[in-house]
């Protein structure tokens, strides 16, 4: 006797069921859940899953999911604790770690998430190999390097979320004092996704116009409108947040999905993403750092060669030799 489905289906060919775009999303906490809803609401996957180590909580969030396919067209969402299940992944992003306490520093997680890395990055590169990595977890810039180490993958597949957020709050607060949408703000914050980033006053310009052509002081201690302190806000911000709320997730999450539509879609848009700057403003370690970076189907294809004032290139190198004093030191 048939069953009402196949009486319903015929059932002529599996291949439209092979997943084109799978990205599989590792945590699922706050940050790990506020990337999946932002991904599935651009359409982005086809396939989304989710890893998690708590099984009831990875299950709940799954089904929680699910019951809202109705309002998506990512017609496939699964879970489990086993990384044989992300096989042939497109995207893996890495938002799995300890989180940042209120008053700890990104720098001051890192080994307790290194050894968090250990135990997910080998398994995760062995079911997809041809895989790009995108790593969320803090210490961001230094974990993107450890899962470089760990994932044997060539650099340019391996991306630090890194300033893509500092930059998304940067224009915000530009905007805010200017009275202007952040999408016609333009500006800059390279360098570590922490206390040590790098805001490139220079560049910051709307329709064109540079503000430090207007403000020539601008970004300075002697600018009487006091633009320093939108720095001194993007790098506060995280910490005010995560007083008041006890987390940071959407403004991350958003910027995590913008990461994964240009990596996806093959849009080749510049992002300021942590990446090996080996080589570049004087940097002669294995660091990875935020720059701008085109990013599209293959990873970072290419860097744009930012031309920094000598202040800003002595704080990228500065930023550099603290990520450095830290990373020298990690055991993995």
């Amino acid at each position: 006797m048939s069953t009402v489905k196949e009486q319903l289906i015929a059932n002529l060919t599996a291949e439209d069921r092979i997943s084109q775009q799978k990205i599989t999303i590792v945590g699922v906490g706050a940050v790990g859940m506020a990337c999946s809803i932002c991904i599935l609401m651009k359409d982005l996957a086809d396939e989304l899953v989710l890893v998690d180590v708590a099984e009831d909580k990875l299950k709940g969030e799954m089904m929680d999911l699910q019951h809202g396919s109705l309002f998506f067209n990512t017609p496939k969402i699964i879970s489990g604790k086993d990384y044989s299940i992300s096989a042939n992944s497109k995207l893996i992003i890495v938002t799995a770690g300890v989180r940042q306490q209120e008053g700890e520093s990104r720098l001051s997680l890192v080994q307790r998430n290194v050894n968090i890395m250990k135990t997910i990055v080998p398994d995760l590169v062995r079911h997809s190999p041809n895989c790009k990595i995108l790593i969320v977890s803090n210490p961001v810039d230094l974990l993107t390097y450890v899962v470089w180490k760990l994932s044997g993958l060539p650099a340019t597949r391996v991306i630090g979320s890194g300033c893509n957020l500092d930059s998304a709050r940067f224009r915000y607060l530009i905007g805010e004092k200017l009275g202007v949408h952040p999408t016609s703000c333009h500006g800059w914050i390279i360098g570590e996704h922490g206390d040590s980033s790098v805001p490139l006053w220079s560049g910051v310009n709307v329709a064109g116009v540079s503000l430090k052509t207007l403000n020539p002081k601008l970004g300075t201690d002697s600018d009487k409108e006091q633009w320093k302190k939108i720095h001194q806000q993007v790098v506060e911000s995280a910490y005010e947040i995560i007083r008041l709320k006890g987390y940071t997730s959407w403004a991350i999450g958003l910027s995590v999905t913008d990461l994964a539509g240009s990596i996806l879609k093959n849009l080749r848009r510049v992002h300021p993403v942590s990446t090996m700057v080996k080589g570049f403003y004087g940097v002669n370690e294995e660091i990875f750092l935020s720059i701008p970076c085109i990013l599209g189907q293959n990873g970072v294809s290419d860097i744009v060669k930012v031309t920094l004032s000598s202040e800003e290139e002595a704080l990228f190198k500065k930023s550099a030799n603290t990520l450095w004093n830290i990373q020298k030191d990690l055991v993995f």
